[in-house]
């Protein structure tokens, strides 16, 4: 075998590769795209077929460490049939901790530690999950949907500090700015003046263009009344300042609107597709959103998660064990993938009202001492293996075959 250290950046790769016993075969310096990975196939089909002693080059007698596990890069070096190991930087940083007292780092330096790490302590790491296409496009559309939503978040923050700046009666009519009432209305009254010479009839005819159907005149009754009411009142210019900027956001968060509930369609349309979709929709408190989140950051692997307690470990819901000596601690993992537990805590939340044996489970450990967020962690980590039971004998989600083991402790106990 031969070993490949792969230090990425992003116009090019340090490569290190080095034979069974840590000798260095080659070190250099490749360009981003094709010229680079067509070099690096021939510096390692040169070397693999020399220490092969001329029988021929195994793609999966090479081993490859590098610091991501997404990007064409490493599919191209997943498709060469290489062993391809996701280092965490984190982790990297330990290693080298190890052999470099001094503090040194180079890029150079980092390819040949990625190579014999993954050399001498491949057997601590997991190799890149084979997810397929499928998956990985739902992942690609969840992260973009959950990031378009985040992006959303900051402008609307940005447009409620400006309002309560110059327009506070604007937030006594509006509690959300991303509906489609505030947006029309903040359209066509940019200003608190502007907004106290709206007229019923001209706000029903705004709500009725943004595509409210119903309660049109209760509603603009409602908004003339909270945008006449008295408030303190900016300087002409500064205010009619403000109102550029209110403008340039509302249009800015509608486009937003428009481009979230279009990724929206094309998120459900790939969750749909992927075979596994009717099992994740089973379980309660997923829908197709949730569903897609959770299945896109799980990938669809069947060999990635060998156990229950691996899938768990990875969602970062399992409690994580301190011990030394006399004293013991459990927590919270920190070190997880947030986007993946953030959809699972979502998901618990949901669960609670759509789940009986999971309204229990939550109830249990509240009544315990837990707060909110550590009864519902308890919570999605028993949903996650529940999850991976499911996933693995390709069977829906059955609320009597999840619970009965706690409903016949609890009857034991009774």
């Amino acid at each position: 075998m031969i070993f490949v250290g792969d230090d990425w950046a992003e116009d090019h790769h340090d490569i290190h590769v080095m034979d069974d016993n840590g000798e260095r075969l080659a070190s250099r310096r490749l360009p981003e795209g094709l010229p680079g990975i067509r070099a690096l196939h021939d510096v390692v089909a040169s070397h693999a077929a020399v220490h092969a002693e001329d029988h021929g080059v195994d793609p999966a007698g090479v081993v490859v460490g590098i610091e991501t596990d997404r990007g064409l890069w490493v599919n191209a070096l997943v498709a060469a049939g290489y062993q391809v190991y996701a280092i965490n930087p984190l982790a990297v940083a330990r290693y080298r901790d190890r052999h470099h007292l001094s503090g040194a780092k180079s890029d150079a330096g980092d390819a040949k530690l990625l190579a014999d790490l993954v050399r001498t302590d491949r057997h601590n790491h997991r190799p890149i999950a084979g997810d397929s296409a499928g998956a990985e496009a739902v992942k690609v559309l969840a992260r973009g949907h959950q990031n378009l939503i985040w992006a959303r978040t900051r402008q609307t923050n940005a447009l409620r500090s400006a309002l309560r700046e110059y327009y506070p009666g604007a937030l006594v009519a509006f509690d959300d700015l991303t509906d489609r009432d505030a947006l029309a209305v903040l359209e066509r009254a940019a200003t608190p003046d502007q907004g106290a010479r709206l007229s019923v009839s001209s706000i029903r005819s705004a709500l009725k263009q943004a595509g409210r159907r119903r309660n049109l005149d209760t509603r603009a009754r409602e908004i003339q009344a909270a945008l006449r009411t008295e408030q303190l009142a900016a300087p002409v210019p500064v205010a009619a300042a403000f109102a550029a900027t209110t403008r340039a956001a509302v249009g800015i968060i509608a486009e937003m609107n428009r481009q979230i509930s279009e990724l929206e369609t094309e998120l459900a349309a790939h969750f749909e597709h992927h075979p596994d979709a009717d099992i994740y929709r089973s379980l309660p408190g997923l829908g197709v959103i949730l569903g897609a989140r959770v299945l896109g950051e799980f990938g669809d692997d069947p060999t990635r998660y060998t156990t229950t307690k691996s899938r768990k470990n990875y969602a970062g819901t399992s409690p994580l064990t301190i011990a030394s000596g006399k004293k013991r601690a459990v927590l919270a993992r920190h070190v997880r993938n947030r986007r993946l537990y953030d959809a699972i805590d979502a998901w618990a939340f949901c669960s609670l009202t759509r789940s009986p044996g999971a309204r229990a489970l939550y109830d249990q450990h509240r009544a315990a001492g837990d707060l909110h967020h550590q009864a519902l962690r308890a919570l999605g980590n028993r949903l996650v293996g529940i999850l991976h039971g499911c996933l693995r004998h390709h069977t829906h989600y059955d609320e009597h075959t999840a619970w009965a083991h706690r409903n016949q402790d609890q009857q034991t106990a009774a």
